[in-house]
């Protein structure tokens, strides 16, 4: 795991909120070594935004860093070729040993929605681990009974 950088990990709070605005993104993609776009970086701090706030708290932000390594260990873990991409072969091993039981069908939908040429970059597989961790948890709490069925409503769906 990449050690959180020093200006963090003293107990003073940050000076800058930790929002979904550029500035702040920018610092975070900046910190973590690793140029997220905009949108993954969106995805990453609602994943963590508890009170819906668009903000992230210390300690939260703390969480994603930790949260992010250890998907970037993942990531690397199963990019057998060393390409810096994982194909959906790779994709598919990375998914069932994180617990995921998807279809084949699930795996490929996944796979054209988050890779080009068929390769996913870290970026992506970032993108694709939140979206997956928020319909899991999403569907997780609406099935009480653990049948593997819930309804939803459009409200529900729209804020996934």
């Amino acid at each position: 795991m990449l050690p959180l950088p020093s200006v963090w990990s003293s107990s003073r709070r940050p000076s800058i909120p930790w929002t979904s605005s550029g500035s702040s993104v920018w610092l975070f993609c900046c910190s973590s070594r690793t140029a997220f776009n905009l949108e993954t970086c969106r995805l990453m701090i609602s994943m963590l935004d508890r009170d819906m706030s668009g903000t992230l708290g210390f300690n939260e932000f703390k969480e994603l860093w930790a949260v992010v390594n250890g998907w970037k260990q993942h990531f690397v873990s199963f990019d057998s070729d060393r390409s810096g991409t994982v194909d959906r072969q790779e994709l598919e091993k990375a998914l069932t040993n994180m617990g995921f039981r998807l279809s084949p069908q699930a795996v490929s939908a996944i796979t054209r929605r988050y890779s080009t040429r068929g390769k996913i970059t870290f970026d992506d597989y970032i993108a694709c681990c939140v979206k997956l961790r928020a319909l899991t948890e999403c569907f997780r709490r609406r099935d009480t009974s653990q049948q593997g069925f819930v309804n939803f409503q459009y409200d529900d769906v729209s804020q996934l």
